[in-house]
């Protein structure tokens, strides 16, 4: 796309929030998990979606047990995919985000054999950075990204490192479910996700660049 792109945003552009999980071998091993044949995609609801600039509060439900951050690459889609099309054609901004899962609680609803979304659907439970153009996907799979916690690094990776990668991801969830301009596509975390408690503080980084950071808080 092209560099001069637009990439203002405001959370209530959103559409939908589509999320891959187990995306990274080493991610899925950690959890006990096995690898996906195909993408496994779930939803987070637009309200989950706050955007996240220089340490902002980001209140969260900590007493409603563990709460993990999984850090991700989030693509924007520009415009409606159809067919055949690539990430090149249909993506216009990415930014960094977390996918904050209530650990205890999807836990609890896996047994049940109950739905993720008391999980991972709460409030605050998708903060991204800022969004900046799409460099094309060659580019972008090469760029290391980063979760630091309290001056730690805790996750590291890159999109060639997925299992399913951009052009699958896009294809993928525009056949079976439909992709348009304001979607989001959380793409799925690398290996070191882990809990947070209040007073943590997270910086989002691309290569050595901060794009966004926060103050983890309790929701109360």
């Amino acid at each position: 796309m092209n560099a001069d792109v637009n990439v203002n945003f405001v959370p209530s552009s959103v559409r939908n929030v589509y999320c891959i999980g187990r995306n990274y071998r080493l991610h899925a091993a950690e959890l006990g998990n096995d690898v996906p044949a195909q993408p496994m995609v779930f939803l987070k609801p637009s309200h989950a979606v706050t955007l996240i600039a220089d340490w902002t509060e980001l209140p969260l439900p900590l007493h409603a047990g563990a709460v993990h951050h999984e850090l991700e690459l989030v693509l924007r889609i520009g415009r409606k995919v159809t067919t055949g099309m690539t990430a090149d054609e249909a993506v216009d901004a990415y930014a960094l985000g977390i996918d904050f899962t209530l650990r205890d609680v999807q836990d609890l609803l896996k047994q049940k054999g109950h739905p993720w979304l008391a999980a991972k659907g709460v409030l605050n439970s998708a903060p991204i950075t800022r969004f900046v153009p799409f460099p094309g996907t060659s580019e972008l799979e090469r760029m290391p990204f980063s979760l630091v916690k309290n001056d730690a690094t805790v996750q590291l990776g890159a999109a060639e490192e997925m299992i399913f990668p951009l052009n699958a991801l896009i294809s993928y969830v525009a056949k079976h479910y439909g992709l348009g301009e304001g979607d989001l596509l959380f793409t799925g975390t690398p290996a070191g996700v882990g809990p947070v408690q209040a007073g943590d503080r997270l910086a989002l980084c691309l290569r050595e660049e901060v794009l966004g950071s926060c103050t983890i808080a309790d929701l109360g």
